[in-house]
Parts: structure tokens; C-alpha cells; sequence
């Protein structure tokens, strides 16, 4: 595995339903967090935001989170591929895994929008290995 951050989020009521449970959609905004974070501890967060785009995400909900708990959000790079991150998604409340899941991007070329490869030096840090 590569590199990795941890932060946590306090389940906010306008991130639930009429039940106060929270809506899926919480989720991938958390990842996103997460994954803000981790790309300003390695520094690259000028070179990758807004030439990331998500090509698949997928979760699987234990179990439901309400108004109010205090979700941990850990983000871990699974692969760098050629022009491809896979990011390994886990999500808990009090030590108790509530979602698990994975979110692709491709890294584009700003200016043509097509898929273009990893510089070494950011595959390096992304793969936790500089």
C-alpha cells in the first residue's frame, strides 16, 4: 500500500436524512476530504486538483451512521497505475467499520484532458515510497 491519511468528521444534520442517518452521498465527499489532505501533506496538491477525474467508485454500507457520531476516514493509495490511482476507502465510528470502498482517477493533461502518465516524482510520493 501506498501513501496514507487519517481524519475524522463529525456527522453533520444537513448530511442526514429525515432519520438522521446519513446519506450515501456523505461518504464520497469524506473520501474527497481525505484525499485533499493527503495530497497537501505530500505536496502535490497544485499539480493533481482539478486533472483527477473519478472513472469508478464503489462503497459497501455495514452499517448506518447517525446525526452527531464522530466518523474516521482513512485514505490509502491501493495502486499507481501508469495514468490511474486507486484509492482503498474505510470508514468508522468508535474502532467499529461502518464503510468500505475504492475510488479510481485518471490523471489528465489540463490542456488536452486526455489521460496522460504519472511524473516519477509524484508516482513516488503517491505510492509512499520517496
Amino acid at each position: 500500500m501506498g501513501a496514507s491519511t487519517t481524519i475524522q468528521r463529525r456527522l453533520e444534520w444537513i448530511d442526514t436524512d429525515a432519520a438522521g442517518i446519513w446519506h450515501y452521498s456523505t461518504v464520497i465527499r469524506y473520501a474527497e476530504a481525505a484525499e485533499a489532505i493527503l495530497h497537501r501533506e505530500l505536496g502535490i496538491v497544485e499539480f493533481t486538483f482539478g486533472a483527477l477525474p473519478r472513472v469508478h467508485v464503489e462503497f459497501d454500507f455495514v452499517r448506518p451512521v447517525f446525526f452527531d457520531e464522530v466518523v474516521c476516514i482513512t485514505l490509502t493509495v491501493g495502486e499507481v497505475g501508469e495514468s490511474s490511482l486507486t484509492y482503498h476507502v474505510e470508514l468508522s465510528v468508535d474502532g467499529q467499520q461502518v464503510t468500505t470502498g475504492k475510488v479510481v482517477a485518471v490523471l489528465i493533461d489540463r490542456q488536452t484532458e486526455q489521460a496522460t502518465t504519472w511524473p516519477e516524482d509524484i508516482r513516488a510520493k503517491l505510492a509512499g515510497t520517496w
